[in-house]
């Protein structure tokens, strides 16, 4: 019992090499890349950021899979999700004192947290609730509940550019008028900034 715990261990701390590059994957990191879904313009141009998609790396079993908000959530093999991004570029950050803080426990509480979420359905409105998800929603939340650290500062939909005709285009598919205003919201971009991460990866 007590190898079998050893080993599994070993599996959440060890770095999976990336087989595409360089990049040493380890559990708790946040990947960020620029979709091509439908919607990637849309998040871009209302952000001011070329990062529209995101998610969160855990090793299992010696894989990296990225827990992600699609449809649903899901995790996903790390070089799926690399290549589901333009041109196969994406840049990894990872918690300036993760050394410290992503402790095989740590890992674990992270886990619990994404696995919680698994099969919710995509939310195309971002509500800040837990019924439906997005990319952004997902990587918050995990850590915040998990390890009570917010990554990125929390906004209000009021607070993003929606005069591009491709945001006013995704607005009016989705709303009779537009979004609510004071909607509580986390973007990529504002994690992307957050001062709690480091760049370990970029190509």
């Amino acid at each position: 019992m007590v190898r079998l715990l050893l080993i599994s261990l070993l599996f959440i701390l060890a770095p999976a090499c990336h087989a595409a590059g360089a990049y040493q994957a380890r559990g708790g990191d946040i990947i960020f890349h620029t979709s091509r879904s439908a919607q990637s313009l849309a998040v871009q141009k209302a952000t001011a950021s070329p990062y529209s998609h995101m998610g969160m790396v855990f090793i299992r079993d010696g894989q990296a899979l990225v827990l992600e908000a699609v449809e649903p959530v899901k995790f996903t093999p790390l070089a799926d999700w690399v290549r589901r991004g333009e041109g196969g570029r994406f840049v990894v950050r990872r918690l300036v004192d993760a050394g410290q803080v992503l402790t095989a426990a740590a890992l674990q509480r992270l886990l619990a947290e994404g696995e919680a979420l698994l099969g919710r359905p995509y939310d195309l409105y971002f509500e800040w609730s837990d019924e439906r998800v997005y990319c952004s929603e997902l990587v918050w939340k995990v850590y915040q509940r998990a390890l009570g650290i917010e990554i990125g500062a929390l906004q209000t939909i009021s607070e993003f550019d929606l005069s591009h005709p491709a945001v006013q285009a995704k607005i009016r598919e989705r709303w009779p008028g537009q979004p609510p205003a004071d909607e509580q919201v986390i973007s990529p971009a504002a994690m992307f900034a957050s001062d709690r991460l480091v760049t370990v990866y970029e190509n």
